[in-house]
Parts: C-alpha cells; structure tokens; sequence
C-alpha cells in the first residue's frame, strides 16, 4: 500500500524526504491561511514567524502537490521526518486530491495533510489577522530555518510556477514587498 501526502506551503518546493511521484492539484473546501506560529523554523519563542495553514472553506480549493511514497522503509522514514518537521501542526486529516479542475471523482483518495488547527491546544496558533499585521510579523521574523520572508516569498513563487494565484498568499506578499522596500530606502 502506497502513501501519499499532500504539501501547500514549503513541503510544495522542499519535500525532505524520498518519494516515486510528485503531481500538482488540490483539495477541496480548505483555503490556506497564514495563521500558524512558527517558533522552531521561521522564527523563535520570543518572535514566532507566520506560516500557512488549512482553514475549512467549503466551496474553496487549496493548490499544492502530492507526493507518492511506495516502499514501507521510505513511508516510515517520511513519517518520521515529517512528524518532526510539522511537529507544531497537532492534525492530521486524510483528503481527496484532484488534477483535474472539471473532474467530479480525485485523483487520489486517502491523502495525508497537516493542519494547525485553532484549538486551544496548539499553544503556536496565532490566527486571523490584518494582511499588514501578518505581513510585519513575517518580514521581521527570523529562525533557525531563516527568514521568515524567505518562507513567504519562495511559497508564492511556488505557486506562480504552478499557475496558482492564491489571493491570501500574493496579498501578505505585495504588503511584504512594501515593507522591506521601506526598511532599505
């Protein structure tokens, strides 16, 4: 039995582990959202970083990619990394991934996703905010992983490159841009 996961922010251009495929497409009813604490990769205790995560948005797609991990030996590696990678993300929900934006069946069923939720339990959940507000707090933010700017600028590339304008993401982008335009002039 195979594996597969789904990746919308770094996992999207840095997977970390082994795998046999990658294919571009999206879930359904989920929308991607800066709402996510970084403390451990984009940014620290004192000064958490933003990166993305899943909101339920019915009607609302989320592009990324899926990766296939086939041997058993490459599925628990995967496994272990990611558990530590996405260590600050308390769920994990299986989904259908789509190709095709006018198929009515996935692709794929039964795909692995990470997701922060805001429940009071994931102490990193920072939530909702102003697009300038999580935009400051990105261009400021730093972690043992770099930048957190880094992390925004490279996901919207990504995105770019897969033909994907996420509207959240090119918004703290633009703002972004402004911010460090003005911290150097």
């Amino acid at each position: 039995m195979v594996m597969w996961v789904f990746g919308y922010g770094s996992l999207i251009w840095k997977a970390g582990f082994d795998f046999d495929e990658r294919r571009v497409g999206f879930i359904k009813d989920y929308r991607r959202v800066f709402y996510q604490g970084s403390t451990d990769h984009r940014g620290t205790p004192e000064y958490p970083g933003r990166t993305v995560t899943l909101e339920p948005a019915p009607g609302h797609v989320c592009w990324g990619v899926a990766y296939k991990v086939s041997s058993k030996e490459d599925q628990q590696v995967a496994l272990t990394y990611l558990e530590v990678r996405e260590k600050q993300y308390d769920k994990k929900e299986y989904v259908d991934f789509y190709t095709d934006v006018n198929a009515s069946s996935p692709a794929i069923s039964g795909v692995m996703v990470y997701i922060a939720s805001s429940d009071k339990a994931n102490i990193n959940y920072l939530g909702p905010a102003s697009v300038e507000e999580i935009a400051k707090q990105i261009v400021h933010a730093e972690g043992p992983s770099g930048p957190n700017r880094d992390y925004l600028f490279n996901l919207e590339k990504t995105l770019l490159q897969m033909g994907c304008e996420d509207e959240h993401v090119m918004k703290i982008a633009e703002e972004a841009r402004k911010l460090v335009s003005d911290v150097v002039n």
